[in-house]
């Protein structure tokens, strides 16, 4: 699937940004899903469909009459569009004029940092982006309200002199997998995690193991001292063991054993192979709590394949199952308002309010 951000990269032609603004009941995707839309064709997808279709019928109509006001329509999926979903989408339309091509350029330099946008649906094209304290980073603050929401997701505002403002938060990866080990499955791994929002730190002592050419969500670390790897993974993150050697595992093994912050941690192998870790770990006074929570055999209950990708799926469907979680508990905390920093204004400063 195409990147909506960085597809039509050196690509010349208009385009329209299409966000998924608000969802109300199901809709085929969530709020901050993304395409964009020339009038050749597309990059990404909103969750296809009819719904799909009718937004690229609108944007290829914004190219062709030079309509470059922004708007938000409001599509209601059964009665209108005769899709199962039954929910309500409302999708923002954005041209992508030179100002928003530049704010769009900066958010692909910072992929890796978290970012919020803010562009209003109403008016005259306005857009800003800001950095997490707050400060901006390119496009217009002077029209941009001076607070919003930055722990909900995308969604739609109002300024108290009711212009409607998109709020959408492009926020880093914050599932990140350190891998141990290049090895057939290693590598099929790194492929089924390639477009999955997570970050891989990388890690094998035979440098010649890793393919010429990685994903973007990939760093590569060869190094004879992979355990140093280990401490430097962020707190939560999820170490994955599978390399060439028993001997390295175990050790890789005590060595996240050792981090009390270390997040999901599993361990390729059979039953035999865990009991003989389990057995070495205790003799070492690793406590019987954290020994439990080591996950191996890895993958999903049920699969039994040994083929190299069939693993792989079967991992990644038990990394994302570990991350929603972490990221749903994320989401349950109480929401801040963070005052974006911006030029000096009028007296008149607009509040925004959610809808």
């Amino acid at each position: 699937m195409s990147d909506w951000l960085t597809a039509l990269d050196n690509d010349t032609q208009a385009s329209v940004l299409v966000t998924v603004a608000l969802v109300e009941g199901s809709g085929p995707r969530e709020a901050g899903a993304k395409m964009r839309v020339t009038l050749d064709g597309q990059a990404d997808t909103i969750g296809g469909g009819h719904l799909e279709l009718r937004a690229v019928e609108i944007a290829k109509t914004m190219l062709a009459t030079g309509d470059t006001h922004a708007r938000l329509e409001r599509f209601a999926l059964g009665p209108s569009l005769g899709q199962c979903c039954g929910g309500v989408v409302h999708l923002a339309f954005e041209y992508v004029d030179a100002g928003l091509r530049e704010l769009l350029a900066a958010l692909r330099e910072r992929r890796q940092q978290d970012s919020w946008r803010v562009t209003a649906l109403d008016g005259e094209p306005v857009s800003a982006l800001f950095d997490a304290a707050g400060s901006l980073i390119a496009g217009t603050a002077a029209q941009v309200p001076d607070t919003f929401s930055r722990e909900r997701a995308t969604h739609v505002a109002q300024g108290s002199d009711g212009r409607r403002w998109l709020v959408d938060p492009c926020l880093a990866p914050r599932a990140h997998l350190t891998l141990f080990g290049a090895g057939h499955v290693g590598a099929a791994i790194v492929r089924a995690l390639a477009h999955l929002p997570c970050n891989v730190t990388w890690v094998d002592e035979r440098e010649d193991m890793f393919p010429a050419q990685l994903p973007d969500n990939v760093r590569i670390a060869a190094t004879d001292t992979p355990e140093e790897f280990v401490a430097m993974a962020p707190p939560g993150g999820s170490f994955l063991v599978m390399t060439h050697s028993h001997a390295l595992d175990q050790r890789l093994t005590q060595a996240i054993m050792g981090r009390e912050d270390a997040g999901w941690f599993g361990l390729i192998g059979s039953q035999t192979k865990r009991k003989q870790f389990e057995h070495r770990l205790q003799a070492r006074g690793v406590l019987a709590e954290r020994i439990a929570a080591m996950v191996c055999p890895i993958g999903m209950p049920g699969i039994r394949s040994k083929v190299p990708a069939v693993i792989a799926a079967s991992v990644a469907c038990q990394l994302l199952m570990v991350w929603e979680e972490a990221a749903s508990a994320a989401l349950a905390a109480p929401p801040r308002l963070v005052t974006a920093s911006a030029p000096p204004r009028r007296k008149q400063r607009a509040v925004i309010h959610p809808l």
